[in-house]
């Protein structure tokens, strides 16, 4: 990058104007003192060589000696001459000295002569310079003072006007400086005063360009996404995004949950004799019914999968609450009035299925469509669930989650895990970029819980806020006993706590307690749909990090479809892809036009792309094709326990020994 000064160009033409002036000042001031000392030693000079020639004659008199004594102290005086002597072959003839003028002999101006008539006979003179006693007079150099001030008096107005003129040209350049600093936005439009006036129309002109193509790019990287992953009637999810979703739940450790399938019967028949436009109203008032009654779940996926079909994909969810979300539905639906020839109270059914870890994703859609063909049989709007494992231990009411929380969401008690993210580039993987830490809990009847297992009913029950400052407390506390500049860390965090002023604050305070080469070590990642739901409020948190040094960090992206304008906004270092993304990409088209479009809307800013959840060579050949820069997941490193450290906690408790589902009668005692 060029080299910018530093000084304002005023600045620089106003310092080479008055020195110029200075020097010239100078030059005249220096010129002139010699010249009247030059003037004065000549005159001096002269005068000393009038009294050598008036002796000279005066020798000539026998009585010269005793003559001298009458009239040469008088003239002498007169002179200024403080010291004279007449001598001849070493002999003082006369000698003068005026004892009135006590001043250092250093400063007397001395001179020496030979007599011409006499040659036999020297003179030595010791005068008082000329201007000496003299103090500065008005009336002698007052054309002197006002040249000097007339030319101080036309500098200063110069130099005004010079300011006045490069003020707009001022303006340009600091516009300049802060368009090249980042904040495009405040400065999009200049001044009226700046300087040179083409230059100014020519920069507003290209920066309302830009923030157009930028605004197209994203309406078209937007635009990619929704056409891939989302249904063009309804907003909603499509069946690409719900089936990549959901074989990528299926795909992640512990997984568990429910899927939904909502079928309007005989839509066929609907569409023969209804126009297209009622069709297509009533499937978006069923589409929207249905989006409002899952919003209050996290993580949930809504997607219209048939012309007539609705999917519904809730992980981490208990049976209870899914058959409570059925009922829901189900009475929802029933005050909507369908149009002929379906039957008002026999025309929507639900069929429900449980999925766990490592089942298949054509097994769950065909036991949904098993339980929705029973819940056709009963010939009336109804539900039905698909009979498979014992959910009994999973039902954990609210109460409970609070009780275990309460207990397992201290600083003392909770378990915080390691994961390497490393450049993508990087054959060899030893080289990490930072370690992502994840909050885990013990959990007395299923040991060591992940966070994705119970991150729901952290957010039902409102505990976002304190599993957060447990988490903070905990790492802050070894991080500052154990610091190495050579590691940098990433920790999860919640959006909706900083909602709270109060919270804001803490977090703040927390971070001002570490010094400014440990906060350059340390990143913060929230999720891509809360932080773009929540911007305003987590604009002013981005700000804050970005002042403290840390790093800001966006994970989950891709997991739902949001405009990625905020990269322009916010100041994000890495933008984490969602696993769905990433699983089998190699085999999945669409995944990768979307991780495209993700890379193209980070094209112009610093924000740089880690995919997460890569497991095999062909995932992670295919994302470096792409151009990705980093990666997290099983193929670099697995998932390490950080704090406790591993040697402080007993094998036998890292892990549950009650396998989920089977029957423990063989369990030794």
């Amino acid at each position: 990058m060029r080299y910018t000064p530093t000084l304002k160009l005023s600045t620089r033409l106003v310092a080479f104007v008055t020195m110029i002036v200075i020097c010239a000042m100078f030059i005249l001031f220096v010129g002139g003192t010699l010249s009247f000392k030059r003037l004065g030693q000549e005159y001096l000079t002269h005068y000393l060589e009038g009294i050598v020639e008036v002796v000279d004659k005066e020798m000539e008199d026998p009585d010269a000696a005793y003559s001298m004594q009458r009239w040469m102290p008088k003239m002498l005086q007169a002179s200024n001459i403080v010291e004279m002597t007449l001598s001849t072959n070493n002999a003082v003839v006369y000698r003068f000295k005026d004892t009135s003028h006590q001043m250092e002999a250093s400063v007397l101006f001395e001179a020496e002569y030979q007599l011409t008539h006499n040659q036999d006979y020297t003179i030595h003179f010791k005068a008082i310079p000329p201007y000496l006693g003299y103090s500065y007079s008005m009336q002698a150099l007052w054309s002197i003072t006002l040249a000097v001030i007339l030319i101080i008096f036309c500098l200063m107005r110069g130099v005004a006007w010079l300011k006045e003129q490069l003020e707009g040209s001022e303006m340009l350049e600091e516009r300049g400086r802060m368009i090249l600093a980042g904040r495009v936005e405040q400065y999009a439009k200049g001044d009226k005063k700046e300087w040179p006036y083409t230059a100014s129309e020519a920069l507003d002109v290209l920066i309302e360009e830009l923030q157009d193509a930028r605004q197209e790019r994203s309406r078209f990287d937007t635009f990619i996404r929704t056409q891939t992953f989302l249904d063009k009637l309804t907003g909603t999810a499509n069946r690409v995004l719900f089936d990549s979703k959901l074989e990528s739940a299926l795909l992640e450790s512990g997984a568990r949950g429910a899927v939904l399938l909502v079928r309007i019967q005989d839509w066929k028949l609907v569409e023969e004799e209804q126009d297209k436009q009622i069709t297509d109203e009533f499937i978006v008032e069923v589409g929207s019914l249905l989006s409002n009654l899952v919003q209050r779940y996290p993580d949930v996926v809504f997607s219209r999968y048939y012309d007539a079909d609705f999917a519904l994909f809730l992980p981490h969810q208990s049976a209870k609450d899914v058959a409570n979300l059925a009922s829901q539905c189900i009475r929802q639906l029933e005050k909507l009035m369908p149009p002929e020839p379906l039957d008002p109270d026999n025309w929507c059914h639900i069929g429900i299925t449980t999925y766990k870890e490592g089942e298949r994703h054509s097994q769950i859609i065909d036991e949904a469509e098993t339980a929705l063909r029973s819940a056709q049989l009963q010939n009336n709007n109804n539900w039905s669930r698909f009979k498979k494992w014992n959910h009994d231990e999973e039902a954990r009411g609210s109460v409970r989650w609070r009780t275990l929380f309460d207990t397992a969401l201290t600083p003392e008690s909770v378990i915080l895990y390691a994961q390497s993210v490393h450049p993508i580039s990087d054959a060899t993987h030893k080289k990490s970029l930072y370690e992502e830490l994840t909050c885990r809990i013990r959990d007395p009847e299923n040991g060591i819980v992940k966070a994705s297992r119970f991150i729901s009913a952290i957010r039902q029950v409102g505990y976002e806020a304190q599993m957060d400052k447990s988490v903070i407390n905990k790492f802050l506390r070894d991080f500052k006993d154990n610091f190495d500049n050579s590691r940098s860390y990433a920790l999860n965090l919640n959006v909706t706590p900083f909602s709270n002023r109060e919270y804001f604050k803490w977090f703040r305070d927390e971070l001002l307690q570490l010094s400014r080469e440990q906060r350059k070590c340390l990143s913060f990642e929230f999720v891509e749909a809360q932080f773009v739901r929540h911007l305003d409020f987590m604009r002013p948190v981005a700000k804050m990090l970005a002042g403290l040094g840390c790093h800001l960090m966006v994970g989950q992206a891709g997991r739902t479809i949001v405009s990625t304008h905020y990269l322009k906004e916010v100041d994000i270092r890495y933008l984490k892809l969602h696993r769905s993304l990433v699983a089998k990409i190699d085999q999945r088209h669409e995944n990768q036009l979307f991780v495209r479009s993700m890379l193209g809307a980070a094209a112009n800013s610093k924000t740089k792309i880690i995919a997460v959840g890569i497991e095999n060579q062909n995932e992670l050949n295919t994302l470096i094709e792409l151009g990705v820069y980093g990666g997290q997941g099983r193929y670099f490193s697995a998932e390490q326990q950080f704090l406790p450290r591993p040697q402080a906690l007993p094998n036998s408790q890292s892990e549950s020994q009650v396998k989920l589902g089977r029957r423990n009668r063989w369990r030794k005692k």
